[in-house]
């Protein structure tokens, strides 16, 4: 008797786990970031963050299954547009991913043409919110970037800064935007265009080192020119500068575990201090399903992932009880969010950018990042003078 109830129990259970997993309502989540190439390390990142968004939401509401179809783009804007086109061909509600302006400006026009939500965290060029595109959304942009540049040379007390720049639309914009407002705080500044393809730095740094003698450098590229003007610097020492300062990409713990010799006391925008930590419910969420699954603490690329999945996953599930998903109503929903994120505050205007977006600043400290700007943020002091090798 025993074991014909066992028997009936168990058997109702998978009925039940059966018809919960039958009555899920599964939609396509299209994902286009660069996962080979120079470019591999932003987007494997940026992608891991976005799993654990989706795997979390889908636990937490278990009539949805979204899934995620994904394609390498290999950062080339015609295999991003291929990319975009085959994911509308497969039936996804929106787009997410994209790094580099000249790749999401191609990929996110498509997506509009499409009728896509295009969602992003890896361009920043302002040109991408001025083109009057419907769908397309992004949780950051260059004002943010360039408040905590600027800020943590304010807090230094520096007179002097050069600023070497990768001439690619974006790198572009924002080192021009940095030059403004330095030049506006009285500090001395000098602009080191530079091409994408340049790999010998060394010829800048000598100018650099002779000529300029700048308190520090701003470094405005991608993280094959970090590297190398690192290392031009090292073998250059010009004893004027107290400081390195990067950008996106460059204080991170994969760059740190890469490039051992090259990161310690360099800063870069990071919106986590490594190890990572947090405070809240959902914080505490994402960075324990994070370790689970991928055995490592999350950094800012997998965080920004997190968030733009996040936003989508809820505007996907809102547009759908109120049926509207296959009517557009995924971009109404998508531009009423207006809430704290794990990266702040994301209240999208009508061109779909995130003005109130602020970025932090990290510096690599004994294999750890640090953040050292705002002070509000802040979660140790800045090691100043700093360098690689001091």
């Amino acid at each position: 008797m025993k074991s014909k109830i066992k028997l009936s129990l168990a058997a109702i259970f998978l009925l039940t786990f059966g018809l919960t997993s039958a009555d899920a309502k599964e939609l396509l989540l299209g994902v286009e970031l660069p996962l080979t190439g120079a470019l591999a390390r932003v987007g494997n990142g940026t992608l891991e963050g976005i799993k654990v968004g989706v795997d979390l939401f889908n636990k937490h509401n278990p009539k949805y299954k979204i899934k995620l179809v994904t394609i390498d783009d290999e950062s080339s804007p015609a295999k991003a547009v291929a990319a975009v086109e085959k994911l509308t061909s497969q039936g996804v509600v929106a787009i997410t991913g994209g790094y580099g302006s000249n790749i999401i400006g191609p990929a996110s026009a498509a997506a509009d043409k499409a009728g896509l939500v295009y969602m992003t965290s890896g361009g920043v060029g302002n040109e991408l919110t001025m083109r009057g595109l419907k769908h397309f959304f992004r949780t950051n942009g260059t004002d943010g970037y360039s408040r905590a540049m600027t800020g943590l040379f304010a807090d230094m007390g520096v007179k002097s800064v050069s600023i070497i720049y990768s001439t690619k639309e974006a790198t572009s914009e924002l080192a021009k935007h940095v030059n403004k407002v330095l030049i506006d705080k009285k500090v001395k500044v000098t602009m080191h265009p530079c091409d994408p393809s340049i790999t010998d730095f060394k010829p800048i740094i000598n100018k650099i080192k002779l000529q300029d003698r700048s308190e520090a450098i701003a470094m405005i590229g991608y993280e094959n020119d970090y590297v190398g003007i690192i290392r031009a610097v090292k073998v250059l020492t010009p004893s004027t500068i107290k400081a390195l300062v990067g950008v996106w990409s460059l204080a991170t713990p994969k760059m740190a575990a890469d490039f051992p010799d090259l990161m310690p006391n360099v800063y870069g925008t990071a919106m986590l201090p490594f190890p990572a930590g947090f405070n809240t419910a959902e914080g505490k969420e994402f960075a324990g399903a994070y370790k689970n699954t991928y055995k490592k603490e999350p950094d800012y690329l997998s965080l920004f992932g997190f968030v733009q999945a996040q936003i989508l996953c809820d505007a996907i599930k809102t547009s759908d009880e109120k049926g509207t998903l296959v009517k557009g109503g995924l971009t109404a929903e998508v531009r009423k969010f207006n809430r704290n994120t794990l990266i702040g505050l994301v209240d999208f205007d009508d061109n779909g950018d995130n003005p109130k977006f602020e970025q932090r600043m990290g510096q690599h400290q004994n294999g750890k990042i640090v953040i050292v700007w705002p002070k509000a943020h802040s979660t140790g002091q800045m090691n100043y003078p700093g360098l690689p090798w001091k």
